[in-house]
């Protein structure tokens, strides 16, 4: 979500009202311009799904492209997982309700590849889950109850040789009985980085395994005992301490040998249901994690990944769109070519998250919640070096560039909070962050809005200037409390 327009006490002010990316490359493509109006028209419409937008020829008017743009424009609205092109009579581009697990598997699998480490994990753990278990206590019903107290008989069954991280399928139910979309999403992304740890710890005994699934267990049960009886600071309270045993479990067990990148990482399935191009790009992108993610390696030509995986040619080049568009890999033509592994990036993940989450229909407050708890875990990394000379020069300069739009076409204040973000050095809190700041775009640009003052610009610098002299000096407390206000501001912008 962007910072721009917020003073400490004032209503925020929008700088730049545009959500459209500039980005280079690929982003730049007449097809992503307008796959972004479709998913624009989308929301404007309140997701209103199985309503159909138009037929082809009715969106190729109505967008002022070719046949080719079009059809490019609708695979990544496709893979956005808003909307879905049915041919023939009565068919046209129709409304979809967005999945979020191809995305949520595909940002497990780049946090894998950049080199999570398990401090960072389970720090992002400890900031979100308590709130989790909160806010699923404060708002606990029946049906809740039965389906905590059902998973948890399931457990005393359930076998599994990593024993605690078997159970962190309760971690997910608290993310969605919280009631907060964001939460939820997040914790379901946090708990499978963890699982993938579970095969990267070093082998131990059958007598560990069990005191650690029984320990875990045993605080499941205090964890639940606490948000059905509505207690949400004790709720909150066990959930810090249980995750603090994890932390302590994974450190005092992990092998001395640093994991391949993508090693261990849990099947990236396409789901029930899915396309046949959709499982293909899913068993490609599973394969190239178990390789170790060889970047420059040649999997295949055409003839041989259509032999390997026994499908059509077009259902080929469908999923080697979906890993091309996720950069996964790449299709070199001419001799010498075929699919080759690339340097994976978040962007269309982010995209499709943050689209999930609008039409999840995420509340302001849910919003501040999870933003307070991100910004002040970054605010806190980054107290801890307030002395290294990089943190003033960085954040000034972010500061300084308050005008001037970022290379993604986001308001240039966005700059102050995504440097915090990096200062932190924990690339799970800056992903997370990145999500919420697309959804804001996307939010912010398709509902009406107040025009910014003149002054926008300088309120914006004043505000982060405020918070990076208390950050300076080294007091928390007016830190958090300016980066708190400045929050609160911009929740009250988002409609």
């Amino acid at each position: 979500m962007p910072m721009g327009g917020a003073g400490v006490d004032e209503a925020p002010a929008e700088v730049d009202g545009t959500a459209a990316r500039a980005s280079s490359g690929p982003a730049d493509k007449l097809a992503a311009q307008v796959a972004r109006r479709i998913e624009a028209d989308i929301i404007r419409r309140g997701w209103p799904v199985g309503e159909v937008l138009g037929s082809e020829q009715d969106l190729r008017e109505r967008y002022d492209v070719s046949r080719a743009v079009l059809r490019e424009a609708v695979r990544l609205a496709e893979h956005h997982q808003v909307a879905r092109m049915r041919r023939g009579p009565n068919g046209g581009l129709f409304v979809c309700a967005p999945d979020a697990g191809p995305a949520t598997r595909a940002l497990v699998i780049y946090l894998e590849y950049i080199g999570l480490s398990v401090e960072d994990l389970m720090e992002a753990r400890a900031l979100l889950e308590p709130l989790a278990a909160a806010e699923a206590a404060a708002g606990i019903g029946e049906e809740g109850i039965e389906r905590l107290r059902s998973l948890l008989a399931e457990e005393v069954e359930r076998k599994d040789e990593q024993g605690i991280f078997s159970q962190d399928v309760l971690h997910v139910l608290l993310g969605e009985l919280s009631g907060n979309p964001a939460l939820h999403l997040f914790v379901d992304v946090l708990t499978r980085l963890t699982t993938r740890y579970a095969h990267t710890t070093r082998r131990i005994s059958k007598d560990e395994v069990a005191r650690g699934k029984s320990g875990s267990r045993d605080r499941h049960v205090a964890i639940v005992d606490a948000v059905v009886a509505g207690d949400a600071a004790a709720a909150s309270a066990e959930m810090g301490e249980h995750l603090t045993e994890v932390t302590e479990w994974l450190l005092a067990h992990r092998s001395k040998r640093a994991p391949r990148p993508g090693a261990g990482v849990a099947e990236i399935g396409a789901g029930d249901g899915a396309k046949l191009a959709e499982v293909t790009a899913a068993r490609i992108h599973d394969e190239i994690a178990r390789r170790g993610w060889p970047m420059g390696h040649v999997l295949g030509s055409e003839a041989d990944l259509l032999a390997r995986h026994g499908v059509s040619r077009a259902v080929l080049r469908e999923a080697v769109r979906l890993l091309e568009y996720h950069s996964v890999a790449r299709m070199r033509r001419g001799p010498g070519g075929g699919l080759v592994v690339t340097e994976p990036e978040p962007d269309a993940s982010i995209d499709t998250m943050a689209l999930y989450l609008d039409y999840r229909g995420v509340t302001p407050k849910d919003l501040q919640v999870v933003r307070d708890a991100i910004e002040m875990g970054t605010l806190r990394q980054v107290l801890e070096r307030r002395e290294d000379p990089e943190v003033g020069s960085r954040l000034e300069a972010a500061i300084a560039r308050t005008e001037e739009p970022t290379a993604e076409g986001r308001t240039g204040a966005d700059r102050f909070h995504t440097e915090l973000a990096a200062l932190s050095g924990n690339p799970v809190l800056g992903l997370f962050l990145e999500i919420l700041t697309e959804l804001w775009n996307r939010h912010t640009a398709n509902t009406p809005s107040p025009t910014p003052g003149p002054d926008a610009v300088t309120t914006v610098q004043h505000v982060h200037g405020r918070i990076l002299q208390a950050l300076l000096d080294g007091d928390e407390a007016v830190a958090r409390h300016r980066m708190r206000r400045h929050l609160e501001a911009l929740t009250a912008w988002y409609h």
